[in-house]
């Protein structure tokens, strides 16, 4: 599997603004309530004519212009989500016709947070002997059309937008060095869900404009956030060939919440400063937020050639994986 490296990465986020001031008018909520709890001050929220595969596409545009690749030459496209435009035809069939890759094969995955780390194991476990040489990987979202804007312990936290990767086989030491996922399914789905669902209530009415809605116990997915993630990174450096926690440079984490991310950093004892963190901004993405932070501090240039990275993410299901890369 090795040889398999991101070649070109990418964001696509909307141009709205959304600050913690603005939504103390809507909800009761203030800046230094939402900052002291979560670390947020601003996130993006979609415009009326904006969905999941526009996040997607630009950020792929963004990732192929890096890479240098062209649309043709993408095999596989994989878009993380969980807030699709729609239940058919998939997210990722309508990005590969917004971008014109029309060799590629293509398909959703749905792991909650986790779902770009887990969309980089799939295409890494297809590379090369499923005969897909170039892989598109997004995480994207349009949270804002599962909150319910009257729920301040919700709508402060999640945001829309994505990322994407470029993901290619060359060969060499460089790349995916190794991953790791994991589920537990006897969570209770209220822990973090969106509810009512789609098979299990129908039809939907007048309940999909309030009702349907993400909910969860924040105390609960924080606890399960504490724990996951460092179990991420050490999973995944178990997996590798001897590299430990010193040798790690870079830490991406999911950006659920600053206060986890400071948890996990003195769990690994691993220096704060190590950890990717731009949730301040962008608020959760849910599978946006790995690749939007990739994308930020690979063109920044805080990643450079032979870093060791480490992405770590948790979320519904539930779910969390890590992953580690040489650059």
């Amino acid at each position: 599997m090795k040889g398999n490296r991101i070649i070109g990465t990418g964001m696509g986020v909307p141009s709205r603004i959304v600050t913690n001031d603005d939504l103390s008018k809507i909800v009761d909520t203030t800046d230094e309530w939402i900052v002291s709890r979560t670390g947020i001050r601003e996130r993006r929220i979609a415009a009326d004519n904006e969905a999941t595969s526009d996040f997607s596409a630009w950020a792929a545009i963004e990732a192929m212009k890096m890479a240098d690749v062209q649309p043709e030459e993408i095999d596989l496209i994989i878009v993380a989500t969980l807030s699709p435009d729609r239940l058919l035809p998939s997210t990722a069939c309508l990005v590969q016709g917004k971008i014109g890759a029309k060799n590629a094969f293509c398909f959703d995955l749905e792991a909650a947070c986790s779902g770009f780390v887990y969309g980089l194991a799939v295409a890494n476990g297809m590379m090369p002997d499923q005969g897909v040489r170039t892989a598109l990987v997004i995480g994207a979202e349009t949270l804002s059309r599962v909150l319910d804007w009257t729920d301040r312990n919700t709508c402060v936290l999640f945001a829309d937008g994505g990322g994407a990767a470029i993901l290619r086989h060359e060969g060499g030491d460089n790349g995916i060095l190794s991953s790791y996922m994991k589920s537990d399914g006897s969570a209770p789905p209220p822990w973090l869900a969106v509810t009512p669902g789609v098979s299990d209530l129908s039809p939907l009415g007048d309940k999909v404009s309030k009702d349907f809605a993400i909910t969860m116990e924040g105390k609960e997915v924080f606890k399960f956030g504490v724990r996951a993630l460092p179990d991420a990174v050490k999973g995944a450096l178990n997996n590798t060939d001897g590299l430990t926690l010193a040798d790690v440079d870079w830490i991406i984490p999911h950006q659920a919440n600053l206060r986890i991310i400071d948890a996990a950093a003195k769990a690994l004892d691993i220096p704060r400063e190590k950890f990717i963190v731009n949730l301040e901004k962008y608020g959760n993405t849910s599978a946006g937020t790995i690749p939007i932070a990739l994308d930020e501090a690979h063109r920044d240039g805080r990643i450079k050639k032979g870093d060791i990275v480490a992405l770590a993410g948790f979320g519904a299901g539930l779910t969390w994986g890590g992953m580690i890369l040489r650059w």
